[in-house]
C-alpha cells in the first residue's frame, strides 16, 4: 500500500479520506433510512392483512420509491451544491487573473491565521501561487479540489444502492417467515440492522456507539409500533 511522502506504513494517509469518509456515512444512513422506512410499512400492512402478497407489493413499491426519491433528492442537491462550487471556483480565477497581488496577500494572511510567521506564510502563497495558483486558493480559501468536485450521479447511485440494501432486510423478513411469526422476527431482524448501522455510524463520526444504537432502536421501533397500530385499526390483527 503507497504512502504519501513523510508518513510511514502503519499510518497511511490517502488523499481524499475525509470525502470517501462522508460517503460511507452517507452510505450506512442511506442503509439505515430503508431499514427503518421500509419496516414500518411492511409491518404496518402486516397488521391489516395476513396476505403475503399484499405485503410484498407494499413493500417492494415502498423500496422502489424510496430508493428513486433518495436518489432524485441527492442528485439534485449535489447538483446544486457542485454548481455552488464551479460558481466559486471561475470567481476566483478571475480575482486570480484581475488582482493577483491581492489574492497573494489574502493567501498568505490565511496562512498566518493558521500560525505561521509573516514572512513563512508569504513565501508559503508564493510558492504554492507559482505551482498551481487555482488549487492553492480554492483548497485555502473554498476547502474545495478543483479536480475532485462532488458527482451527483455518483451521490444518486449511492443513495439508490444504500437505500434498497437497507430496505430488504425488513422486506425479506416480513415475507418469508410463517404468518404468525412475521412481526415478530422481522422486528427482531429490525433491530439487529439498527444496531449494526448505528454501531458504523458512530464509530464513521468518532462519537458513542451506545448512545446512537439506543437511538436508532428507538426510532425504529418506534416506527414500527405505530405503523403497526395503525393496521391493526384498519384491518385484521395478525394472531
Amino acid at each position: 500500500m503507497e504512502t504519501q511522502p513523510g508518513t510511514h506504513p502503519a499510518e497511511p494517509h490517502h488523499p481524499n479520506v475525509a470525502k470517501r469518509l462522508n460517503w460511507l456515512r452517507a452510505g450506512v444512513l442511506g442503509a439505515n433510512d430503508g431499514i427503518i422506512s421500509t419496516a414500518g410499512l411492511v409491518v404496518g400492512v402486516a397488521g391489516a392483512t395476513t396476505d403475503s402478497m399484499t405485503i410484498l407489493i407494499a413493500g417492494v413499491a415502498g423500496l422502489v420509491a424510496g430508493s428513486l426519491s433518495m436518489a432524485g433528492g441527492e442528485y439534485v442537491s449535489v447538483s446544486t451544491q457542485r454548481d455552488t462550487e464551479r460558481a466559486l471556483l471561475a470567481k476566483e480565477s478571475a480575482e486570480l487573473a484581475e488582482m493577483p497581488e491581492a489574492e497573494l496577500r489574502e493567501l498568505a494572511g490565511i496562512y498566518e491565521e493558521k500560525g505561521l510567521t509573516p514572512e513563512l506564510a508569504a513565501e508559503v502563497a508564493r510558492e504554492l501561487t507559482k505551482k498551481d495558483a487555482l488549487r492553492a486558493h480554492a483548497e485555502a480559501e473554498l476547502q474545495i479540489d478543483p479536480d475532485n468536485l462532488t458527482s451527483p450521479w455518483h451521490a444518486a447511485w449511492a443513495s439508490l444502492l444504500a437505500f434498497a440494501v437497507g430496505a430488504l432486510l425488513p422486506l425479506l423478513a416480513i415475507v418469508l417467515p410463517p404468518v404468525g411469526l412475521r412481526v415478530g422476527l422481522c422486528a427482531a431482524a429490525v433491530v439487529l440492522g439498527l444496531v449494526i448501522t448505528g454501531t458504523v455510524s458512530a464509530r464513521l463520526g468518532g462519537a458513542k456507539v451506545v448512545p446512537a444504537v439506543v437511538r436508532n432502536v428507538a426510532v425504529g421501533c418506534l416506527a414500527m409500533a405505530v405503523t403497526y397500530g395503525i393496521g391493526v385499526l384498519f384491518g385484521v390483527t395478525v394472531t
